[in-house]
């Protein structure tokens, strides 16, 4: 059995995003006879327990706490200081769990938050292999700034990787370009394509209908987003007053900006034709993309974005910037010929492009049609968790602990 340490900044059961539930996917599906994962991440809220198993991780919580913590929280005295305490308390509790397990390999699951503990843990051990998995949604000049003040460890985090996993060949450019060298693959996240490509009901899609006030001629907009500058939901509010007052726009998310964003409806004039619905619980969201007619989100940055993927097992329409990853599965009909088109791409901070994007799908039945056939058989290729898991199994970790 290969026993290998997580480091991961957050972990379930609580404040959920991507690179947590890539974690769980991909362990849950590996043999535990085979891999053994704990890990180390922040604890929050007090009224989690310092150390429990979830499907294959073990996980050992540390850090400031808070009772029932909330996202809110995150941001406060004393949650706050969680992320520069993390990188070099996680180094240390690494340290002394390694002296208990003898890990075979470490796993730092994005760069910005656990390249820095990932990379102390090397220096006192070097001979145990680790694997630096790159998530980051944000740009990378932004996340640089942040770790400014950690720089000279930030950059020994790629540096001394033994092998590099990222989610997109534009994450994979950017490690080759902090001076990683080694061996490199770009295995992508997934979704779980039955889960969002599922079928209601149609009474209970036409309960929704009613508890969202949709009228038959109601277009729906729906992203599935935090709340947050990167992933452009302004845009989209900026686009509404171009576009026919039935379009409408369902927020799901919830993040710093929604208080900037409602404020923005409100001066746009469109406060009635935006609805923030707040955290929607992933088990109902396939509901929410069924009921809607065009997924969205004018990302300004994006790691590769599940949210895309998602709408596409859903056969929804999907707009977007073909901004850093998300250039690797979205294809538009007129800026990528060569391809098998799979959605509409229009350029970040352009609310214009969008309106006409909107219009052209809703002018193109047959259009849409075919490509969301196209989106739904690439996700199923592509993008299903099975096909993930095997991959790092067999692409990641054993070429990573050959020599273990």
């Amino acid at each position: 059995m290969k026993k290998i340490l997580i480091f991961s900044l957050n972990y379930y059961p609580k404040f959920i995003g991507g690179a947590e539930v890539a974690i769980k996917e991909i362990t849950d599906r590996l043999d535990s006879r085979e891999y053994w994962f704990d890990m180390v991440t922040l604890r929050f809220d007090s009224t989690l327990p310092k150390i429990e198993r979830i499907g294959n991780v073990t996980i050992h919580r540390i850090g400031f706490v808070k009772k029932d913590a909330t996202i809110a929280d995150l941001r406060k005295f004393p949650l706050h200081f969680n992320k520069l305490y993390f990188q070099f308390a996680a180094a240390l509790k690494a340290l002394s769990l390694h002296r208990q397990n003898h890990y075979d390999g470490i796993w730092a699951m994005m760069a910005h938050s656990c390249a820095v503990p990932a990379a102390i843990f090397s220096l006192f051990y070097p001979k145990v292999p680790y694997l630096l998995t790159l998530q980051e949604g944000d740009p990378p000049e932004y996340i640089k700034r942040k770790m400014l003040s950690l720089y000279p460890l930030f950059s020994l985090g790629f540096t001394r990787a033994s092998f590099m996993q990222t989610i997109s060949t534009f994450l994979a450019r950017w490690g080759r370009d902090m001076g990683f060298k080694g061996p490199l693959e770009v295995v992508p996240n997934a979704v779980n394509t039955k889960h969002f490509s599922q079928d209601y009901p149609v009474s209970e899609l036409e309960a929704l209908k009613q508890e969202l006030g949709k009228k038959p001629e109601d277009i729906y907009l729906i992203t599935t987003s935090r709340l947050v500058h990167k992933n452009a939901v302004d845009d989209v509010i900026r686009s509404l007053p171009l576009l026919p007052e039935k379009v409408q726009f369902l927020v799901l998310g919830i993040g710093p900006d929604e208080k900037k964003l409602k404020e923005l409806a409100q001066k746009k004039g469109v406060q009635s034709r935006v609805k923030f619905l707040g955290q929607v619980n992933h088990v109902e969201m396939p509901k929410y993309l069924k009921i809607s007619d065009i997924f969205i989100r004018p990302s300004r940055s994006e790691g590769m974005g599940n949210s895309f993927v998602e709408a596409f097992a859903a056969e929804l329409p999907v707009i977007a910037t073909q901004e850093g990853g998300i250039a690797d599965f979205l294809f538009d009909e007129k800026k990528n010929p060569d391809k098998m088109t799979t959605g509409w791409a229009v350029s970040k901070d352009s609310p214009k492009e969008i309106a006409v994007a909107v219009q052209d799908i809703l002018t193109r039945p047959e259009k849409v049609n075919e490509v969301a056939r196209n989106a739904k058989e690439l996700t199923i290729a592509k993008y299903d968790w099975n096909i993930i898991a095997k991959d790092m199994r067999e692409k990641v970790f054993k070429p990573l602990l050959v020599s273990r």
